[in-house]
C-alpha cells in the first residue's frame, strides 16, 4: 500500500476547461464572492456576539452556522483561487487527504445544526411556555457539542476508510477540488465498502435529518395555524421561512450531489451544482437571515448608532 502511494504523490484537479483569460475572470469573481462571504458572515457572527438581545438559543446555533458557512469555503476556495491565477492544477497527497477531511466534516455539521435550529423552532412554537425550559444553555451547549463532534467523526471514519486504498494511477480528479466520490475512482482497490459507507454516510446525514425536519415542520404549520393572532402568524411564519429556505437549498443541492447515483454524463453538471454549493449557499445563508429578520436588521441598527455616538 505505502509502495502504491508513493507512486501518487499528487493529483490533478481536472476542473473546469478554460482559456487563462477566462481563469483570471474567474478568480477575481470567486474572489470577490469569498470575499463577501466572509464579510456577511462575520457580520452575523459579530451581531450575535455584541447584542444581548440576541442572546437565545436561535441565535446561538445560528452563529455555529457563521462559523460553519466560513470555515467550509475556507478549506477549499483558496486552493481553486491559487490554481486559477496560477494556471496549475496539481495538488499533493496529503493537502487533498486533508480538504477532503474538512469538506465532509464542515457538511455534516451544517446538516446536523440546521437539524437542531428545526427542534428550536419546534419548541418554541409548538411548546412556547415551557421552550425557557427545554432549550437552556445546557441543552443547546449538548446540542452544539454533539453536532460537531459526530460531524468530525463520521468525516474521520471515510478519511480512514479511503487511506487504505492503494493509488497507482491515474492521476487525474475530474473535480475543482478533492472531493471524495471523485477520488475514489482513482483508486486500484475494491471500493464498495467505502461506497456502502459513503451511501450509509448520506442516509444518516441527510435523508434522516430532512425527514425529521418535514415532521417537525408539519407540527410547527399545523400550530401555526391554530395561532389566533394575525400578527402571531406572521411573525411565527416569517422566523420559519427563514429557515426553510435554507434547508431547502442546502439539502436539496446536497442530495443531488450526494445521494443521486453517478455517472459520465452528469460529471459536468454536478460540478457547477457543487460550485453554487461551496460558493452561493454559505452567502446565501446571512442574506437569508438578516433579510427576512426583523431582529437581526435592528440589531445592525443598534450596533451602528453605538458607533455613531462614540
Amino acid at each position: 500500500m505505502e509502495g502504491n502511494q508513493s507512486q501518487i504523490s499528487e493529483f490533478i484537479l481536472v476542473g473546469f476547461q478554460l482559456s487563462k483569460n477566462m481563469e483570471l475572470l474567474l478568480f477575481g469573481i470567486f474572489s470577490l464572492l469569498y470575499i463577501c462571504n466572509l464579510l456577511a458572515n462575520g457580520i452575523i457572527l459579530g451581531l450575535i456576539c455584541l447584542d444581548s438581545r440576541l442572546h437565545t438559543p436561535m441565535y446561538f446555533f445560528l452563529s455555529h452556522l457563521a462559523i460553519i458557512d466560513i470555515s467550509f469555503p475556507s478549506s477549499n476556495l483558496p486552493t481553486l483561487l491559487e490554481n486559477l491565477v496560477k494556471h496549475t492544477k496539481n495538488i499533493s497527497f496529503d493537502p487533498c487527504t486533508v480538504q477532503m477531511l474538512f469538506n465532509l466534516t464542515f457538511g455534516s455539521i451544517e446538516c446536523l445544526i440546521l437539524l437542531a435550529m428545526s427542534y428550536d423552532r419546534y419548541v418554541a412554537i409548538c411548546h412556547p411556555l415551557q421552550y425557557t425550559v427545554i432549550m437552556n444553555w445546557r441543552v443547546c451547549s449538548i446540542l452544539a457539542i454533539a453536532c460537531w463532534a459526530c460531524g468530525f467523526a463520521l468525516a474521520l471514519v471515510q478519511v480512514i476508510l479511503l487511506l487504505r486504498l492503494p493509488f497507482c494511477g491515474p492521476q487525474k480528479v475530474n473535480h475543482f477540488l478533492c472531493d471524495i466520490r471523485s477520488v475514489l475512482k482513482l483508486a486500484c482497490g475494491d471500493i464498495w465498502i467505502n461506497e456502502i459507507f459513503l451511501f450509509a454516510d448520506g442516509v444518516l446525514i441527510l435523508v434522516g435529518p430532512l425527514a425529521l425536519m418535514l415532521v417537525s415542520y408539519m407540527r410547527i404549520l399545523w400550530a401555526i395555524l391554530k395561532i389566533q393572532s394575525k400578527e402571531g402568524r406572521k411573525k411565527a411564519f416569517s422566523t420559519c421561512s427563514s429557515h426553510l429556505c435554507v434547508v431547502g437549498f442546502y439539502f436539496g443541492i446536497a442530495m443531488i450531489v450526494y445521494m443521486v447515483p453517478d455517472n459520465s454524463q452528469r460529471e459536468e453538471h454536478l460540478k457547477i451544482l457543487f460550485l453554487f454549493y461551496t460558493l452561493f449557499n454559505p452567502l446565501l445563508n446571512p442574506l437569508v437571515y438578516s433579510v427576512r429578520n426583523a431582529q437581526v436588521k435592528a440589531a445592525f441598527h443598534r450596533v451602528l448608532q453605538k458607533n455613531r455616538t462614540v
